[in-house]
Order: C-alpha cells, then structure tokens, then sequence
C-alpha cells in the first residue's frame, strides 16, 4: 500500500493550494469523491438485490 501512495503525484491539499481558480477546485473535490459514491451506490444495489432474491422452490 505504500508503494502505491508514493507514485502518486501530489496530494489533493496541493493541488487545491496551487489551483488557478475556483472552476478548478470544485472540478477537483467533484472528481475526487465521485469514484466513492458511484462505489457505495452499486454496493447498495447489489446489497438490495441479495436481499430480496428469494430462492426457487
């Protein structure tokens, strides 16, 4: 795991810091907590579908 954060470039703190202006950094929050809502929302769904599977007898 920390092999994996050392080959990433810069951390989101900085990019903000260094941000041209505001269009960028809501750009950068928007694409930084999108990928871990689309993942709990097809957690969910897949959650919700083991649930109200009803075996076949």
């Amino acid at each position: 795991m920390s092999y994996f954060v050392t080959l990433q470039p810069a951390t989101i703190e900085e990019k903000i810091a260094n941000a041209p202006d505001e269009s960028y950094q809501i750009g950068l929050a928007i694409g930084s907590y999108l990928p871990f809502v689309v993942l709990i929302i097809i957690a969910y769904i897949m959650y919700y579908r083991a649930k109200n599977n009803k075996p076949k007898d």
